[in-house]
């Protein structure tokens, strides 16, 4: 199982729609994808590692799937669409990330 990750760094004074993303921007993007997205979830950060210290990152979602191979083949076709919706909720520039999940839930 693969994990991709997509991370909006935290920067003062920039804009993201919290509510925007989870209502509207991820379930478009798990409709697009199909049965290759498995589940995903959604992240709101809160906080750093130390007290009053900003998150690393404002936002973020982590989207599960059988291979890379089967996600990047759902992604392709949508690509132009899903990217083209994140100017509706934020104004930040995404870090993007694939890993492989080594340890799951039982």
């Amino acid at each position: 199982m693969i994990k991709v990750s997509v991370m909006y760094p935290h920067q003062p004074g920039a804009r993201f729609d919290h509510d925007y993303y989870r209502d509207k921007h991820m379930p478009m993007v798990k409709a697009r994808l199909g049965a290759a997205c498995l589940f995903y979830t959604v992240d709101k950060g809160l906080t750093g590692g130390a007290p009053g210290q900003p998150p690393a990152y404002v936002g973020m979602c982590h989207l599960y799937a059988d291979s890379v191979e089967g996600f990047q083949a759902a992604f392709a076709p949508h690509a132009k669409e899903i990217l083209a919706d994140i100017p509706n909720y934020t104004d930040l520039a995404p870090v993007m990330q694939v890993s492989e999940v080594v340890v799951g839930q039982p």
